[in-house]
This record gives C-alpha cells, sequence and structure tokens, in this order.
C-alpha cells in the first residue's frame, strides 16, 4: 500500500513538473497593430486586435505592430508575415523585429500575421491575422473660394482619398506660377496669397499631377474663381 501511495506521489509531482515546465516555455503575447497615420493625416490613436475585424481606411496607411510579450525572453524569435491572401500563399515580405511599423500605399486587402518562437524549445505561438482593406483613390477639384476672412471657404482644398503622389501649381492669367503644394502638405491648401501678398479676384489657373493607390492618374487642367 506504502509503495503504492509513494508511486501515486512521484507520478503526480512529475505530471504538475511537466505542466509547469510547458507553460514556463510557451511564447504569450498579445500582438496590436496601432493607427499612425490615414490619408497622409495624423489622427487620433487607435489600436486594433487580430480578433478578426478588418480595418479600412485609405493610403497612406500606416500601423505599428508590436508582439507585446507577456513575458519576454531572450530565446523569443519574432516573425511578422505580411500577404494579400488570407491562406498567406501569396506573402509580400517577412520581418523580425518585437516592433514594426508599414504603410500600406496600394489599393487591396492586406493580412498579416505574428508566429512567436522559443528557440529552446521550438514551442510556437501564432496569432489570428490582422486584415487590412485599403479604399480606392479619389480626388475632387473645386472652382472657387473666397479668401475673404469670413471663416467660409477661406483656403482653397482638395478633396482626396489613397493619394500617394501629388502636385499642384497655381499659374495667373500671363502664365506665371504663384504657387504650388505636394503630397506631404496636400491639406493645407492655398490661402489665396503669394509671396505673403493676397491675389487680387478673379481667374487663376490650377494645374494638378496626382496618383492614387489603386494606380489610378489623375491630371486635373483648370480655373480657379477667387472671390471678394
Amino acid at each position: 500500500m506504502k509503495y503504492f501511495r509513494y508511486l501515486s506521489t512521484v507520478l503526480f509531482l512529475l505530471l504538475l513538473t511537466t505542466t509547469v515546465e510547458v507553460n514556463a516555455q510557451t511564447p504569450n503575447c498579445v500582438p496590436t497593430a496601432t493607427l499612425i497615420m490615414e490619408n497622409g493625416m495624423l489622427p487620433e490613436e487607435e489600436t486594433i486586435l487580430p480578433d478578426g475585424d478588418s480595418y479600412t481606411g485609405a493610403a497612406p496607411l500606416e500601423f505599428r505592430f508590436a508582439a507585446n510579450p507577456i513575458e519576454g525572453t531572450s530565446t523569443w524569435r519574432y516573425e511578422w508575415t505580411f500577404a494579400e491572401d488570407e491562406d498567406f500563399s501569396a506573402v509580400l515580405f517577412t520581418r523580425f523585429d518585437e516592433e514594426t511599423s508599414y504603410t500600406f500605399t496600394t489599393s487591396g486587402t492586406y493580412y498579416v500575421l505574428l508566429q512567436v518562437t522559443d528557440t529552446e524549445s521550438e514551442q510556437t505561438f501564432m496569432s489570428n491575422p490582422f486584415m487590412f482593406q485599403i479604399t480606392e483613390s479619389e480626388l475632387t477639384v473645386p472652382n472657387a473660394f473666397s479668401p475673404n476672412g469670413d471663416g467660409t471657404n477661406d483656403i482653397f482644398k482638395v478633396k482626396h482619398k489613397s493619394l500617394v503622389k501629388f502636385n499642384a501649381y497655381i499659374f495667373d492669367r500671363y502664365g506665371k506660377e504663384i504657387y504650388r503644394w505636394n503630397l506631404s502638405n496636400i491639406d493645407d491648401g492655398w490661402d489665396g496669397t503669394t509671396g505673403g501678398k493676397q491675389v487680387k479676384a478673379g481667374v487663376y489657373f490650377i494645374l494638378i499631377e496626382a496618383q492614387g493607390a489603386d494606380g489610378v492618374v489623375y491630371t486635373h487642367k483648370g480655373d480657379i474663381n477667387i472671390l471678394k
């Protein structure tokens, strides 16, 4: 009887020890994706989890991906896989950092998966995939504005979505360039000044050359009416 009790105790302790070792070696992470930039603007920070929901936004769309290990260890290997399909047969590239950032500049649907491996035990943790949908591009150009300081329609701005290239030029009636702006300050628009001075009311010419994340090329030539 004592022998069986001793054997039962040994088996219990062995099972308990084995369980603790497995749990201690299993990589445990809470991966997140934090929104950094959307449509060329800095939005309010938003963090999503790989819970099956997708994020739909306009390019350039930048996210910061973090593994967030609950118990960090130097033996873990991180592997972020970016793909164009849900079964990850069309892999775009792979990164091997605990944290990484990426800017989506092409329209379509993308999937991101995190795999963490303990290099000592070869045990692996794999997250659910993040899914991102990048919208088609759009460019709408108004033809008039009134920079009179009344707070309404004082700035000439284009409406845009998912543009990856943008250059705009303003010319006077003699063909002289008086203002230009590009993708980096696309939402600043034009305030109706040149060289720090307000231009006169009248008709001006605008040329816009742009390209969308979906490959659409935009060339706009037209008039701008400045109203006072």
